[in-house]
């Protein structure tokens, strides 16, 4: 088990009360706004980091893959922990810092962009 600055911060962060962890509560932070980052364990299922980093990329949240279920768990008190929301933007900025300075990439979807052609899919018909 290694320590590192990042899974202390989201210990503190906890502690603080400004910290939602779970699908449910992560998915509820980001979707009214309250999330200021995003971190899934890099170890979670395919679905679960897809649906995170699309969600993130749709509601302009950064979205980190970063850690392992159970690390993040133990930082945070748990046995495993898939996803964590910080929600105060003091914390985020930290931790988002440290992420950068560790390499860790944001993780954001990659969506095609369609030409608007400004025809009505009914004006080809």
């Amino acid at each position: 088990m290694r320590t590192d600055k990042i899974l202390s911060m989201l210990g503190l962060a906890k502690k603080a009360g400004k910290l939602a962890g779970g699908e449910f509560s992560v998915e509820k932070a980001v979707k009214s706004g309250r999330a200021a980052v995003v971190i899934v364990a890099a170890d979670a299922s395919q679905n679960t980091h897809k649906l995170f980093i699309n969600m993130c990329t749709f509601y302009q949240v950064p979205c980190y893959l970063y850690s392992s279920k159970e690390e993040l768990g133990h930082a945070l008190g748990r046995d495993i922990q898939a996803s964590v929301a910080v929600l105060d933007d003091g914390f985020a900025d930290a931790i988002e810092k440290r992420l950068l300075q560790a390499g860790v990439e944001q993780s954001v979807a990659e969506y095609e962009e369609f030409e608007d052609d400004d025809t009505d899919e009914f004006d080809r018909m």
